[in-house]
């Protein structure tokens, strides 16, 4: 009989073809085991839960016929969700925009396709950064309550109401 032919060599070749199979298997039960633990704590597969925390329009100067509404968008959940659109019933059109500096004291404004609300974490929108340019259809007043519904690629629709501010407050909550 020749030597591949002995029991001695037969195990050895065995046990060789079966270490890569072993291996895998090993890997494979130490990453179910750490995606256990990650959806036992809470972590995999939680969706975002959004709440808007302050909303503002901005009450504009006397002829002009457009404004900038903020908002601050807490998200509680596990996962981070998109800001897709931004509507209001009594308003025109809405956009998503961000002021970028171009200058010493100067910005250019530009139209966004989405806002990342971070998985535990808040978006802030402020006038001289990301916000909403919307449309008047009529006058506002300060003090006034006007309606937004904020559309999230995930988490759906969200109605809010946001105050008429003058610019100078519209950081306050």
């Amino acid at each position: 009989m020749s030597a591949a032919g002995t029991p001695v060599r037969r195990l050895r070749l065995g046990a060789s073809a079966a270490a890569p199979a072993l291996a895998a298997a090993l890997a494979g039960a130490g990453a179910l085991a750490g995606l256990s633990a990650w959806t036992a704590a809470g972590a995999a597969g939680s969706a975002p839960e959004l709440r808007v925390t302050a909303a503002r329009v901005l009450l504009p100067s006397e002829g002009n016929a457009s404004t900038a509404a903020v908002f601050r968008i807490r998200n509680t959940g596990g996962a981070a969700d998109r800001l897709i659109s931004v509507s209001s019933p009594t308003m025109g059109e809405a956009m998503l925009s961000r002021d970028a500096p171009v200058g010493e004291r100067a910005a250019r404004m530009s139209m966004v396709d989405s806002a990342t609300v971070p998985a535990h974490g808040t978006l802030t929108m402020t006038p001289y950064g990301l916000d909403v340019m919307v449309e008047l259809r009529e006058p506002l007043r300060l003090g006034q309550r006007v309606e937004f519904s904020l559309r999230f690629e995930d988490a759906g629709s969200l109605t809010t109401e946001a105050l008429v501010v003058r610019p100078i407050d519209w950081e306050a909550s």
